[in-house]
């Protein structure tokens, strides 16, 4: 039985032998890298990278929807993409203008 999954993955139109499944493979390494500054300070996040993943995300989680074959893995890496762009940004905006307000206020 798990040899029958295993070649009906491969010979899948959007298995392992196509880019259509290797492209979005590669971009789960932007999402790990994404991840792995959730730890670096909000000065040093940039807002063009941020905006570029979390628009490249958003639009791409809708149109995987629409292509055919389905690619599941499009989908959960754009998902993925958006949601860490979303929080790295929202990080970089609270810190740029929510953070000296609360300073300024507390000193009152």
């Amino acid at each position: 039985m798990a040899t029958s999954k295993l070649q009906a993955l491969w010979n899948h139109p959007a298995g392992p032998k196509t880019i259509h499944f290797w492209a979005p493979t590669f971009k789960w390494g932007i999402s790990i890298a994404n991840i792995a500054d959730f730890s670096k300070p909000p000065e040093k996040l940039s807002y063009p990278q941020q905006i570029a993943v979390t628009a490249t995300g958003v639009i791409w989680s809708r149109y995987s929807t629409v292509i055919t074959p389905k690619n599941w893995n499009l989908f959960s890496v754009n998902v993925a993409m958006a949601g860490t762009g979303i929080y790295q940004l929202s990080r970089k905006i609270k810190h740029d203008y929510f953070s000296e307000e609360e300073v300024a206020v507390a000193k009152e």
